[in-house]
């Protein structure tokens, strides 16, 4: 999982290899294995959107990560947004409504960014 440093606010849940992980910790900015492209992926290495490392942690039996970033450029989502997890799940008595955007305005336009590369974000 990866949160805002400041604010606690969860912007996105990546995947991590061994690779990832070491290249993480040697540089302080965030990489992650990309199971779409299946490659290492330097988190905004196109789009500018760095994620400095201010602290990583490590559950007790070493399976899953907490990444605590500051982000330059103040989004994480390849859509857009702030957070990856931008939208509200209906559940309980209100399951089976609609998605409800928590966000209602984008940091970016992921088109001016990424141009026509292919986007593994299903919307």
């Amino acid at each position: 999982m990866t949160s805002d440093a400041e604010s606690g606010e969860v912007l996105m849940l990546g995947y991590m290899n061994a690779e990832a992980m070491a290249k993480t910790i040697e540089t302080g900015e965030a990489h992650y294995w990309s199971r779409s492209r299946r490659c290492l992926w330097h988190k905004g290495a196109t789009s500018g959107l760095i994620q400095k490392v201010v602290e990583m942690r490590i559950d007790d039996d070493q399976d899953a990560v907490w990444l605590r970033v500051a982000v330059e450029g103040g989004a994480s989502c390849h859509v857009g947004y702030r957070s990856c997890f931008y939208r509200l799940v209906p559940v309980g008595d209100a399951a089976g409504g609609a998605l409800a955007f928590v966000e209602t305005s984008k940091q970016f336009d992921p088109k001016q960014v990424y141009g026509d590369a292919p986007n593994p974000t299903q919307l």
